[in-house]
């Protein structure tokens, strides 16, 4: 990576470990458990934290406590807390938990670039799951900070190679619609950094209103190369889960092997060590990288976790 494309810049880091993370586990989680989660990652200092999902308790149990967890975190003024939205039903929810006064600030709303994944993962369409993204929309107002999500946008485990102008179109359509951040996913880690490049770098010349952010999962071991392929891209927004931990439902399988997400502690290692500031305490990151595994009751899948942080470079210098 070329030192002036890691330089004199910054970047902003949803912690997904309590939603993307979580939905992939099978250990039970309590709700106490998991406010004291958000809590520490909150006091990390992460801009942005994926709280919980308004998913059917009844097709991902793992979150049938999200008002209670909304209503018992501790928020820090600055700070987005989201929520991940499937439909209008959900935004229905997150709406009603926002009168209530414990609601999320940020919500995020789910498309899939291809037919098989959209109907595998959604239940419905492309079309449909359009439909359903305008009338989610459209419930929340402007009520909430809106995130556009495209998974499978880098490959797709039923239809191979995705068509980058349908990635184009659909970052377009979200921007229309007045969503202005949208992540782009490599939801099974199909992605290659020559790819990530090129997508991103077409997606901000075609779309340079929209914030892009870097959803990347690390199940072929490329996550943290394609990461630094986006930023060499331009792209600011990343995120990460600790331990590498997440993927799809436990109930959706694509093949062998795990679907993770790139490891908060691995990403925040190696931008730390080529200058780029993540504004973490990064004492506090390990402790919370400790939490994570406690709680889930085993070690995760993250290198620096095992081996330690590495040298930081702070303001020029360099910190063992």
């Amino acid at each position: 990576m070329s030192s002036s494309a890691m330089s004199d810049s910054s970047i902003v880091i949803c912690e997904c470990f309590a939603r993307d993370g979580l939905q992939h586990e099978t250990v039970a989680v309590t709700t106490a458990q998991k406010i004291k989660l958000i809590d520490t990652f909150t006091a990390v200092g992460f801009p942005r934290i994926e709280a919980t999902s308004y998913s059917h308790p009844g097709r991902i149990p793992m979150f049938a406590d999200a008002s209670e967890v909304l209503a018992g975190i501790s928020r820090k003024a600055g700070v987005w807390y989201k929520a991940t939205c499937p439909n209008a039903k959900a935004v229905d929810r997150a709406v009603a938990d926002l009168d209530a006064g414990h609601g999320a600030n940020e919500l995020s709303l789910l498309i899939s670039a291809t037919e098989a994944h959209t109907e595998r993962n959604l239940r419905t369409t492309r079309a449909g799951q359009w439909q359903r993204v305008e009338e989610m929309v459209a419930g929340a107002g402007s009520r909430f900070r809106l995130v556009g999500v495209i998974s499978v946008a880098l490959g797709c485990p039923f239809e191979g190679d995705v068509d980058p102008d349908v990635v184009a179109a659909d970052v377009r359509r979200f921007v229309d619609l007045g969503v202005g951040i949208v992540a782009i996913g490599d939801t099974t880690g199909l992605a290659t950094p020559r790819r990530v490049r090129a997508l991103f770098e077409r997606l901000r010349r075609e779309a340079p209103q929209a914030t892009l952010v870097a959803h990347f999962h690390n199940t072929r071991g490329s996550g943290l190369a394609n990461a630094v392929a986006a930023y060499e891209a331009g792209c600011r927004y990343f995120d990460t889960s600790f331990g590498g931990v997440g993927g799809h439902p436990v109930t959706i399988q694509y093949g062998q092997g795990r679907t993770g997400n790139v490891a908060t502690e691995d990403l925040v290692n190696l931008f730390e060590s080529e200058g780029v500031s993540t504004g973490l305490d990064l004492d506090r990151m390990m402790q919370s990288s400790k939490l994570c595994e406690d709680i889930l009751g085993r070690p995760l899948d993250s290198m620096v976790a095992r081996a330690g942080l590495g040298p930081v470079r702070t303001k020029g210098k360099v910190d063992a």
